[in-house]
């Protein structure tokens, strides 16, 4: 799965991923980033 890393601006590969729910019921997947190591976020399944 991809999500977009602000640092690296593209689209990176998740690293780590993991399926959490946000407050607002809805389904997203968090990790880090695979080239520099940030947080990123994907909302969605």
């Amino acid at each position: 799965m991809q999500a977009y890393c602000m640092k690296c601006r593209a689209k990176k590969e998740i690293k780590n991923p993991r399926s959490i729910v946000m407050k607002n019921k809805r389904p997203a997947t968090q990790g880090v980033c695979s080239t520099c190591g940030t947080k990123v976020f994907k909302i969605g399944k």
